[in-house]
């Protein structure tokens, strides 16, 4: 039993994974800010003339943005990931 869990580890550890969980500093570029609906957010690469978007919702790693100017019904929908707290 020892053994496999050496090769295993070694294995691992050539490979680049690890058996333990990862720390804050790995991680950090991975964590997706807690939006709520209603607030103002801006994508990852938003231009600088464009005014930040409404967030609608969101649901699964998707969200619905929409600017004030566009009617009630009108929405576009974003990867979570994409997005930013506007402040």
């Amino acid at each position: 039993m020892a053994l496999c869990t050496a090769l295993t580890q070694q294995t691992m550890a050539q490979s680049g994974l690890s058996l333990l969980p990862p720390t804050v500093r790995e991680v950090r570029g991975q964590v997706v800010a807690l939006l709520h609906p209603g607030s103002f957010v801006l994508l990852q690469d938003h231009p600088d003339d464009l005014p930040p978007f409404q967030l609608i919702q969101c649901q699964g790693g998707r969200c619905w943005v929409r600017q004030q100017a566009w009617g009630l019904g009108v929405h576009w929908e974003v990867p979570h990931r994409r997005l930013l707290p506007a402040a």
